[in-house]
């Protein structure tokens, strides 16, 4: 059977929006084409891809179908890259928005103009896990923790780049005119969370390891919001990348984080399975970086990473 890749590109768009009108549209085509597609690409498989009773939602067959449907897509994709010289697009889903994940893939592929990027928001480590798992992304970057139940199987990670992170503290807080600081110093303050701190794998971690049992935390409303609440809480404070911006009217106060220095671990990961054709580049890239820039130094006696990530620094991007 020659399979048409304008039926499998109907029958993907489709399964992502489970809408006829808005895949024809993110197609620009009309729903009644749309629906011919699939009719036609069900009569050629001999299966129904969706059921149609009380909405659209995919059959069993859709389901077992759909990840080989977009590896295809992505096939056809890197075949025509490899005879037009345009290169194939790298997908990327980046998490941990606050603090600012890619300005470092920025500093990595600075040398690689010709890479075609397309970068997403992902809302967390477990649904960027996902996004790569069902192929709707090639790469992700973030910091990468275990998952429950076995949900990151199949997954391949690379740490990057250990960040130092510093405290941020308002004007008004008693340690604010400190040179340096270290966490033990930090007991009877306030950590605020950006986020649910369910959600916040390095922040809980940080606050079990040296016993920050006062702690504020709820919906994520963006770093203006937790500034905003720094600013006006005596006692509050957050620890944040030390090279990572924060707006010009902050007001805040950056103070060095010592005895020892928590580092964040920032990784790449992708699906061995679907190794996309530039990914070897792109860890020499970020290979290169951390060697010009010194991302990955660690020196247990002067730094602290928690115990979840140790196991990350025997895959670090090293040189080949």
């Amino acid at each position: 059977m020659d399979l048409d890749l304008t039926l499998v590109r109907a029958f993907v768009a489709t399964a992502g929006t489970l809408h006829f009108g808005r895949a024809a549209e993110q197609l620009s085509t009309s729903q009644q084409a749309l629906s011919k597609r699939i009719a036609r690409l069900e009569d050629l498989l001999g299966v129904r891809l969706f059921e149609r009773r009380g909405g659209i939602r995919l059959s069993e067959a859709g389901e077992r179908f759909l990840p080989a449907a977009r590896e295809a897509l992505a096939a056809g994709e890197r075949a025509v890259a490899a005879v037009s010289g345009a290169g194939p697009v790298v997908r990327i889903d980046t998490w941990g928005h606050l603090y600012a994940p890619m300005r470092t893939v920025a500093e990595a592929v600075v040398a690689l103009g010709a890479v075609r990027w397309e970068p997403s928001p992902g809302r967390d480590w477990p649904s960027v896990a996902q996004a790569l798992l069902r192929g709707d992304t090639d790469l992700g970057f973030g910091r990468v923790h275990p998952l429950p139940d076995g949900r990151d199987a199949g997954l391949t990670q690379r740490l990057v780049r250990l960040e130092p992170v510093d405290v941020l503290v308002g004007p008004s807080h008693p340690l604010a005119d400190a040179a340096a600081l270290r966490p033990a110093d930090l007991r009877d303050s306030v950590l605020w969370c950006p986020a649910e701190l369910n959600r916040l794998d390095f922040l809980r971690r940080f606050a079990d390891e040296f016993r920050i049992t006062r702690r504020h935390d709820g919906p994520n409303l963006g770093l203006d919001h937790l500034v905003q609440n720094l600013r006006t809480d005596p006692e509050g404070f957050t620890v944040f990348p030390a090279d990572a911006p924060l707006p010009d009217h902050a007001g805040l106060r950056s103070v060095p984080l010592v005895e020892p220095t928590p580092l964040y671990a920032w990784s790449l990961a992708w699906r061995e399975s679907a190794r996309h054709l530039l990914l070897d580049t792109l860890l020499r890239g970020f290979t290169e970086a951390g060697r010009s820039r010194r991302w990955l130094e660690y020196k247990p006696q002067r730094d602290w990473l928690p115990d979840a990530d140790h196991p990350k620094l025997a895959l670090r991007a090293v040189p080949r």
